[in-house]
């Protein structure tokens, strides 16, 4: 008999539910920690977990479902984060909100990020960041807004995994500067100057 996953347990806020998930979530972890996820079974982590196997498709279809809600939940708490400075085009205080809670959180997203969930997160960060761009971007910027979303989450990624590899430790104050000036100020800054150049072509044509 095949099993099915029924969804309206994994959203309910019965106590025992959310323990569970709670329990899931960290048995993934700690298992991500020892190997990837292509060798991890589902098997693994409900025995990990302490729950039946059985439990485990009320909650969730696959164990890629399990990693796309734990990635997506740390990339929304990033994004509230990082958005007010954002909005007020303070770059840097972005990089340093993004890389102090990454800091905070070092353990689970260095298993994240060199245990083989890379590309979830990356695919999560797009995602988000898509949904940003679409209601804060202009469709008219030189650097059209879908690459520059791919461009800062792809270096993002690349940074903070370099950085939590580290066998000697990198100051954080370090990494948000290189996030700030070689990632996200560059992108903006290009548009900056190409309004101001627009700007200044219209007037000369006046």
């Amino acid at each position: 008999m095949a099993l099915t996953h029924r969804p309206h347990l994994s959203t309910a806020q019965d106590p025992r539910a959310v323990h569970t998930r709670q329990v899931m979530r960290r048995a993934l972890l700690d298992l991500l920690e020892r190997k990837p996820l292509d060798q991890i079974t589902i098997r693994d982590i409900t025995a990990a977990a302490g729950i039946g196997y059985v439990t485990f498709f009320r909650h969730h279809p696959t164990k890629e479902a399990l990693l796309h809600e734990i990635a997506a939940e740390q990339v929304r708490q990033l994004t509230e984060l990082m958005l007010p400075a954002l909005d007020a085009s303070e770059t840097h205080t972005a990089s340093v909100a993004l890389c102090t809670y990454v800091n905070e959180h070092r353990k689970l997203w260095s298993t994240l990020l060199t245990g083989g969930a890379a590309g979830v997160l990356r695919e999560e960060l797009l995602k988000e960041a898509a949904e940003v761009a679409a209601t804060r971007s202009n469709p008219k910027n030189w650097f059209p807004p879908e690459l520059a979303v791919a461009f800062n989450v792809s270096c993002t990624i690349e940074l903070l995994t370099w950085w939590l590899r580290q066998t000697r430790p990198v100051p954080m104050e370090r990494v948000a500067e290189i996030h700030a000036r070689i990632i996200m100020t560059p992108s903006i800054e290009a548009d900056r100057h190409w309004t101001q150049r627009l700007k200044m072509k219209r007037n000369k044509h006046r």
